[in-house]
């Protein structure tokens, strides 16, 4: 099921506690990593999954969906931070650990992943990040943009 609406997304995230993010990154100017931080500080049990990375900030990272989910089962949403041109097998290994959703961030559009997710039944977000989401319903996003905390024009007294 494509969750399209708002309300949709939100009971996802209300219902969510285990995330595997594919693509997390270890280095603290990647959007991946703030999204993996931010969950993280929100509750979330986020584990990175990127073969190229041992840990993020001393946790253990994995090789692989099928690696994560040995050690800790099956995920409610797996979150992806891959090129669109990626991320069918990422839907097809989803699937196999029994993910119950699927999020594809920002950009990352790929009909057949898409199609092959929703047709085995998972939840599907797309062209989404689970952070602004999270953060718009949780009165941490203005209607005018983020409010990460980060970068602000405000001046400091």
């Amino acid at each position: 099921m494509i969750l399209r609406t708002p309300a949709e997304r939100r009971e996802l995230l209300e219902r969510t506690k285990t995330v595997f993010m594919v693509g997390a990154s270890p280095n603290h100017v990647r959007p991946s990593y703030f999204v993996y931080r931010y969950l993280l500080s929100h509750g979330f049990e986020v584990y990175g999954v990127n073969p190229n990375a041992a840990s993020i900030d001393g946790d253990a990272c994995y090789p692989s969906l099928s690696a994560c989910a040995k050690v800790h089962g099956a995920p409610d949403v797996v979150d992806v931070f891959r090129r669109k041109e990626e991320v069918v097998a990422v839907a097809r290994d989803a699937i196999a650990v029994g993910a119950k959703a699927i999020w594809f961030q920002y950009g990352v559009i790929n009909d057949e992943a898409i199609r092959i997710a929703d047709e085995a039944g998972l939840f599907v977000v797309y062209d989404r990040c689970m952070k602004v989401e999270h953060a718009r319903f949780h009165g941490g996003l203005t209607m005018t943009g983020m409010n990460s905390g980060v970068i602000s024009s405000r001046r400091h007294r």
